[in-house]
């Protein structure tokens, strides 16, 4: 019998399987308030949706909603921050409101919680320095604000500030970091003042406590402090009074899978939409960032001290050329200033940290005899070996392969191993210090080994020497740091990117910066096959002026973000001929339709091969942003689309 109690919704569906643009129409037997969030079926799945609006009584037989979440309904702000979203970066909508929901679709139980960090206050605060009162007094009430410290300047001080400044009135924050592994040291901090209103919200946790802390969001009254990577971002909160975004230069904060979004960008629609401010804080700044502070007139903040009063801050820096092997004679791959620097500090009782942007043991395997090179089937890319597991990896695809004892070319047994990574770097260390503590972070470290379970350890000093990638370049404020060496400062500079400029600067400056922060004098050892070349005399300067105006002039001259906006279209097909073919015909079609954009290639991508797949592209160039997206609007099936790429590779 027909129920006259049934009433039907529109909702907006949260599942990456749907690919739909619109909102689809469900049945329910009761009253719902928009932005409820509901459970329904998509081809007898179960999924979660936003409720969109109540309407009229479809022509078709409209499924019934199967569950109400006992829970407020999403903020306003959040589901104008999805349609924003959805036209700014365009994805399907069931990706995009993905974003916004919790990670289960089931309910949490009457009897969850949400484990908390502890109340009690572990430690003062600092008092404020002269440059970071300074700092706040120029930090209004709305709008984008550039935050250009140098490291140690205490940046993180200055957003517990505002962060005290929105909870005062009744009103949330939220601080992005760029790893996971920082979210630690970031939240012990804010802790100290915000106690059990500080939630940690990131990948790691398992889909049960996100979903539990999800729902405690959405429900609470009292203002809270979100702390995370990007996807924090959307944590459902009511009333925003502050969003920070540390480390802001990081290439993290650019999302890799649909929607691609930019954080500062996203980040800067909500804190209009809360009319609350946004600051991105940086050592240093991406020269789009600098440009439109700039010419935008944003007020672009500068603390140029130390924030540690009395400490010791002087910080040595020391160039050693790799090409000079007379200053190799203990070692291939560290320098004798290097070793004996290192050497000096275990003396001392402090520590060391080494920087090298390479996993593995060697990323390169070669027949000695013909040149053969081992690469993976899959991804025409170079194989990685492991020594510690034996084995060989693609660090694209993950497959594995057996290192091979013969070459498949010339049968010779001559199989060499070259280009070191940082498990050869630990077995080098461990050889020049045997009673040593050497501890390794990089993203193949077992999860008892990654970097935010040892924090508290390090700033202890229980690790001698430190070795990673450039997750250990960020944030880090270790006190019995005294020495550090980058072992190959210019292979970021070898990559044919209109970024690697920028990001040699950028590694390279921020992990000089670990040392000289006021616990004690420190020495960085660079060593580098250019030590003439600008970038790198500009970072180990820490001159951040000059390295902008040079490329800044560069990017100017080859018509390059900031002065362009960039599309990256990419297709994969099963042979070159093929996608060469594919990627031909897209281009005329684009010129055609669109004769002022400018176009580059198609050609090859950096990593020609996925999935066994041959892959091309097409880069497109234009000062109209709405241009772009009316070539991505019209782009044939069989396409993906990056738009504002942060690197063409």
């Amino acid at each position: 019998m027909y129920n006259l109690g049934m009433r039907y919704y529109e909702v907006l569906v949260g599942d990456s399987h749907f690919h739909g643009d619109d909102v689809l129409t469900y049945s329910y037997d009761g009253e719902l308030a928009a932005s409820a969030v509901v459970r329904v079926a998509l081809r007898n799945r179960p999924v979660l949706a936003i409720v969109v609006r109540e309407v009229t009584k479809p022509a078709f037989a409209a499924k019934s909603i199967s569950a109400v979440a006992n829970a407020l309904p999403l903020p306003p702000q959040s589901v104008e921050l999805i349609r924003w979203l959805k036209a700014y970066y365009p994805a399907p909508m069931g990706v995009v409101v993905r974003q916004f929901l919790p990670p289960s679709t089931t309910f949490p139980g009457k009897n969850s919680s949400v484990s908390r960090h502890p109340s009690a206050v572990t430690h003062p605060l600092p008092p404020l320095t002269a440059e970071q009162i300074q700092a706040l007094k120029h930090i209004e009430p709305r709008g984008y604000h550039l935050l250009h410290g140098v490291t140690g300047s205490g940046k993180s001080r200055v957003y517990v500030e505002l962060a005290q400044k929105a909870y005062a009135s009744g009103k949330s924050s939220i601080i992005l970091t760029p790893e996971i592994g920082l979210t630690t040291q970031l939240a012990r901090d804010f802790t100290t003042v915000f106690g059990e209103a500080v939630v940690v919200l990131h990948s790691r946790l398992t889909n049960a406590q996100r979903r539990d802390i999800w729902y405690e969001l959405v429900r609470s009254t009292e203002p809270r402090i979100v702390i995370g990577p990007r996807s924090a971002l959307f944590a459902p909160l009511r009333n925003i009074g502050f969003i920070g975004i540390d480390e802001a230069h990081d290439q993290a904060y650019k999302s890799d899978s649909a929607p691609r979004y930019r954080t500062d960008r996203v980040a800067a629609k909500l804190a209009q939409l809360h009319d609350c401010p946004l600051v991105i804080g940086t050592a240093t700044p991406g020269v789009e960032d600098m440009y439109f502070a700039i010419a935008k007139k944003r007020p672009v903040i500068s603390m140029t001290k130390r924030a540690i009063k009395d400490g010791v801050a002087s910080s040595n820096v020391h160039l050693v050329d790799l090409r000079d092997r007379t200053q190799f004679t203990r070692s291939s791959i560290v320098s004798n200033e290097l070793i004996a620097a290192i050497s000096n500090s275990l003396q001392q009782g402090e520590q060391a940290l080494l920087f090298l942007n390479r996993r593995g043991t060697a990323n390169a395997i070669l027949c000695n005899a013909c040149g053969w090179q081992a690469l993976c089937v899959h991804c025409d890319l170079p194989l990685t070996y492991h020594g510690d597991t034996h084995a060989v990896r693609c660090h694209i695809c993950g497959r594995r392969y057996p290192l091979p004892s013969l070459c498949p070319e010339c049968s010779e047994t001559d199989i060499v191993l070259k280009n070191i990574g940082t498990k050869a770097v630990v077995e080098e260390l461990a050889r020049l210090f045997p009673s040593s503590i050497i501890k390794r972070f990089d993203t193949d470290a077992s999860k008892p080994e990654q970097l935010e379970n040892q924090l508290s350890t390090l700033a202890r000093g229980e690790g001698d020497i430190l070795v990673g990638t450039q997750m250990i370049t960020k944030g880090l404020d270790l006190p019995r740091l005294s020495v550090v060496g980058v072992l190959v400062a210019d292979s970021s500079l070898l990559i044919p990117d209109f970024g690697a400029a920028e990001r040699t600067y950028q590694l390279i400056s921020q992990v000089v910066g670990r040392v000289g922060r006021g616990h004690r004098a420190g020495t960085t050892i660079v060593q580098t096959y250019a030590p003439d070349n600008p970038v790198i005399v500009a970072a180990v300067r820490q001159n951040y002026s000059d390295f902008y105006e040079r490329e800044r002039a560069e990017r100017e001259l080859y018509h390059f973000p900031p002065y362009v906006f960039l599309l990256k279209l990419t297709c994969l097909r099963a042979t070159s001929k093929s996608a060469e073919s594919a990627a031909t015909r897209l281009s005329r079609q684009i010129q055609d339709a669109h004769p002022k954009l400018k176009i580059e290639g198609p050609s090859p991508a950096f990593h020609p091969r996925e999935s066994g797949k041959y892959k091309w592209q097409i880069i497109v160039k234009s000062t109209s942003r709405s241009a772009l997206l009316d070539v991505v609007h019209s782009l044939p099936s069989g396409w993906t689309y990056d738009l504002d790429p942060t690197n063409l590779l």
